[in-house]
């Protein structure tokens, strides 16, 4: 810790600190801080003399460093990852960090291609139906997704017998009471019509 507060103490000299020159011959520049110069020019062959005095100041402070954050490229590559990256600098301290991202739904759609490309067309099938857009839409065409080495009809049993399985089980739990609801309005009124009919 002690080395930590050494280290800054010097730091802080370093890049506050100023400089002073004082110059007579006009021949040197301060970067830092104030100075005065000054110059004499004889003219040849008399005895008068010209002297000019120039005096200036100049308060400059070098620069912070800068923390670079670091660069992530997955484009020209096969892979299925997505880089983030975050610097902050302030006069005393530099962070800068990075982190990469798997993309699954890409990882899905190489294991996809590759079983497909090995002949294994309903194992391709499969692996894309572990997302619940797919399952949802090949459960909408009437094309169930396989499920333990059954397709068609009794993949569709399984699928029912075992809802809890279903990638969409929460979004198909929600559907189911929204119908059960809808259906129990309707054989409400078709009650009523019977015993309207009954009364006539």
């Amino acid at each position: 810790m002690k080395y930590l507060v050494i280290l800054f103490l010097l730091f802080t000299t370093y890049a506050f600190g100023g400089s002073t020159q004082s110059n007579t011959s006009g021949s040197n520049t301060a970067i830092e801080g104030g100075y005065t110069g000054g110059a004499t020019t004889y003219e040849s062959g008399s005895t008068s003399t010209t002297t000019s005095t120039n005096s200036s100041t100049s308060n400059m402070r070098s620069a912070p460093p800068t923390a670079n954050a670091p660069s992530f490229s997955a484009n020209s590559q096969d892979v299925c990852a997505t880089g983030a990256s975050v610097g902050m600098q302030t006069f005393g301290l530099g962070l800068s960090g990075g982190k990469t991202f798997r993309d699954m739904n890409c990882e899905r759609l190489k294991l996809a291609k590759v079983l497909y490309d090995f002949g294994m067309k309903v194992a391709a099938v499969a692996i894309l139906c572990q997302d619940e857009r797919v399952f949802e839409s090949m459960i909408s065409a009437g094309t169930v997704c396989p499920i333990d080495g059954k397709i068609g009809a009794e993949a569709m049993a399984l699928w029912a017998k075992y809802g809890h399985e279903r990638p969409d089980y929460k979004t198909y739990v929600k559907r189911m009471k929204k119908r059960d609801k809808i259906d129990q309005s309707i054989q409400i009124e078709e009650l009523k019509k019977i015993e309207l009919e009954s009364d006539k």
